[in-house]
C-alpha cells in the first residue's frame, strides 16, 4: 500500500503539491477505477469540488471508493489500516444507513481549527476543549463514535470537564448525539451540513434525470457536463457515489462509457 505522509502541516503541504496535477480537468472515464484504495483516496481528494460557501475540507464517501476499487474487501482492509495508522478518520453520515465519509486526519484537524478561530472572538471560555479533544480524544479514540463517560474521561486529561464543554463541541459540529442512545455521540465534520443536503438532493436529481430518458441511460461524456441545480457538489462526485452504492451501473460502448440506472 502507498504510504501517506504523517499528519503534519509540512506533510499536508507536500501531499497537496503532489496532488495538484490530479485536479478536476480529466474526465471521470479516464480515472474511474484504481488498483488500490490509497491511490483512489489521493486522486479523489484532489478532485473534491471547490466550494466557497460553507467551506469544508475535502472528504471522500466510502461508496465512491467502492465504485473505483472493485474489491470491496480490499477497500475495507486498507481503510482500516490507514485508520489505525491515524492517517484518516471515518465518519457516519445521516444521509443513508450505510453512508460513511473519509477525511484525512490533518484535513480534519484543520477543519476544527477553523471553528476555533471563529469562536475566539465570541468570548467562549470553553473553547479550550478543542485542544483537549485533539490531544486526548482524537489521538486515542479512532472509532466513529464515543460514549459520554469515556468522552468526559479522556477530556479530563486536559482539564476539568463541564457540561458546557460538551455543548460547545456539539454546537461546533464536532459531535452529534446518536438518536438511538443519547449517551453516545458520533464524531462529525464541522460545516458539512449543506454538503450532506447536497449529497441527498444530488442523488435524486441524477437518478431523476436518467429515469426520464427512454432507456434510462446516458453517455458519461455528456452526463458529467451537466450542472446540478440542487447540489453544490459536482456530477463526478455524485456519479462515483451512485455507482459504488449500486444505484447506477456502467457499460462500455464503442463510443464510450454509458451510465445506466440499475434495475431493482
Amino acid at each position: 500500500m502507498e504510504n501517506f505522509p504523517e499528519s503534519s502541516s509540512k506533510g499536508t503541504k507536500r501531499r497537496r503539491n503532489e496532488d495538484s496535477d490530479a485536479g478536476n480537468t480529466s474526465s471521470l472515464e479516464d480515472d474511474l477505477t484504481f488498483t488500490d484504495t490509497s491511490v483512489a483516496l489521493r486522486i479523489m481528494r484532489a478532485q473534491f469540488p471547490h466550494i466557497q460557501k460553507g467551506s469544508v475540507e475535502p472528504f471522500i464517501l466510502k461508496s465512491q471508493l467502492y465504485s473505483s476499487v472493485k474489491d470491496r474487501t480490499q477497500v475495507d482492509r486498507e481503510l482500516e489500516s490507514l485508520r489505525r495508522d491515524k492517517v484518516l478518520r471515518l465518519f457516519k453520515l445521516n444521509t443513508g444507513q450505510d453512508d460513511h465519509a473519509v477525511m484525512f486526519l490533518d484535513d480534519y484537524l484543520n477543519q476544527i481549527d477553523r471553528v476555533v478561530k471563529r469562536m475566539e472572538g465570541k468570548k467562549v471560555e470553553e473553547y479550550e476543549v478543542f485542544g483537549w479533544l485533539k490531544t486526548h480524544v482524537l489521538d486515542s479514540k479512532l472509532e466513529t463514535g464515543i460514549e459520554h463517560q469515556e468522552l468526559c474521561s479522556l477530556l479530563s486529561l486536559g482539564g476539568k470537564v463541564k457540561d458546557s464543554h460538551i455543548s460547545v463541541l456539539i454546537n461546533a459540529g464536532v459531535l452529534t448525539r446518536q438518536l438511538i442512545d443519547p449517551n453516545m455521540y458520533w464524531f462529525s465534520i464541522p460545516n458539512i451540513g449543506s454538503h450532506l443536503k447536497g449529497i441527498v438532493q444530488g442523488r435524486k436529481e441524477i437518478i431523476s434525470l436518467l429515469s426520464r430518458r427512454r432507456y434510462k441511460e446516458m453517455m458519461l461524456s455528456s452526463l458529467e457536463k451537466k450542472r446540478l441545480r440542487t447540489s453544490p457538489l459536482d456530477v463526478r462526485f455524485h456519479l462515483r457515489d451512485l455507482i459504488g452504492s449500486g444505484h447506477l451501473r456502467t457499460d462500455q460502448a464503442p463510443t464510450g462509457l454509458i451510465i445506466r440506472v440499475s434495475k431493482d
